[in-house]
């Protein structure tokens, strides 16, 4: 079996050369091969997941070693194919290694150790997971709409200018972006589902006011926000959260709900929650969408999302 390691060199861990150098040492006696390959520049991790992907198949394990966008690019190497992807957790938010390794405080040795890459010991189970489609891309978490979007994009840039901050940059980004009003707008179309009945319907909203929307197959994004607590990654559904235009004393009031998977529309009047199988998502004006997938910024003026059933082979930790 060939493990690719796929390392995204300025991702924010800073024991990346301790990490890799007691790894090196466990494959040394082992049949397995390690194989480094870092990147350089945008897509090099999409490149490098596509070309062992489609050379080696299912005798092939990419290790996406890096934070959401190195995951992000990955998915979008391997989707469809039989290779499986292990996630080390060596970026500044890794959101969706939070979902898979059930805690908000990820602990990377505790990962590599469970999969035995200190030992020589290697083992995982293998969980085919779904994906989210948006416009031909591929995307593993979230996929979201307006104010976080804002705050995600925010938190980047002052991640990038103060590394020290981590994940707590997001948390930062919350407070400029918060003197603006939270009001926006935006149009949409979901193809729903009832989970308790099977019941299929639409909704549709045109110029909605809108705080924030976010589409989710996992649950915790921007450096910490959950708006889907109870997600789950193979069920062929995504979960929508929408929060309606708010003012500025209703965010400060549920933005700590939110951060805590705790604002839903049982308990909080300006929110709806939905299961969709797919979705349109667009501007009346032909303007650019405030949104972004796993992190990564888009400017589409109309989206077209669909779940893809367990198009992706997770590496998971064996119980």
């Amino acid at each position: 079996m060939k493990y690719v390691f796929i390392v995204n060199p300025i991702a924010g861990n800073d024991d990346k050369e301790k990490i890799f150098y007691r790894i090196k040492s466990t494959f040394r006696p082992l049949d397995d091969e390690m194989i480094i390959e870092e990147t350089k520049q945008v897509g090099d991790a999409k490149r490098i997941a596509t070309q062992y992907a489609q050379q080696y198949g299912s005798d092939c394990v990419i290790v996406s070693c890096g934070g959401d966008g190195t995951v992000h690019e990955v998915v979008n190497g391997i989707a469809g194919t039989d290779t499986p992807m292990m996630i080390l957790p060596l970026g500044t938010g890794n959101d969706f290694a939070k979902k898979i390794y059930n805690t908000k405080n990820i602990n990377v040795e505790n990962v590599i150790k469970s999969f035995g890459l200190y030992n020589g010991n290697i083992k995982y189970d293998i969980k085919p997971i779904d994906v989210i489609d948006y416009n031909g891309e591929k995307g593993i978490n979230v996929l979201s709409f307006g104010v976080d979007t804002l705050v995600e994009t925010t938190g980047r840039k002052i991640a990038q200018r103060l590394p020290f901050l981590g994940h707590n940059a997001y948390k930062v980004a919350i407070v400029p972006v918060l003197t603006h009003p939270l009001h926006y707008t935006i149009s949409y179309s979901f193809n729903c589902v009832d989970k308790q009945t099977g019941r299929e319907f639409t909704v549709e909203q045109s110029n909605k006011d809108y705080a924030l929307l976010a589409i989710c197959n996992a649950s915790w994004y921007g450096g910490g926000f959950c708006p889907a607590p109870n997600s789950v990654l193979d069920d062929g559904l995504l979960d929508v959260c929408v929060i309606d235009g708010i003012s500025l004393s209703q965010a400060a009031k549920l933005i700590p709900r939110y951060a805590n998977g705790d604002v839903n529309e049982a308990n909080c009047d300006d929110c709806s929650n939905y299961y969709i199988k797919s979705a349109r998502v667009y501007m009346e004006d032909g303007s650019a969408l405030i949104g972004n997938c796993d992190g990564e910024n888009f400017d589409y003026s109309d989206v077209t999302i669909t779940v893809e059933p367990k198009a992706v082979k997770l590496c998971v930790i064996k119980d």
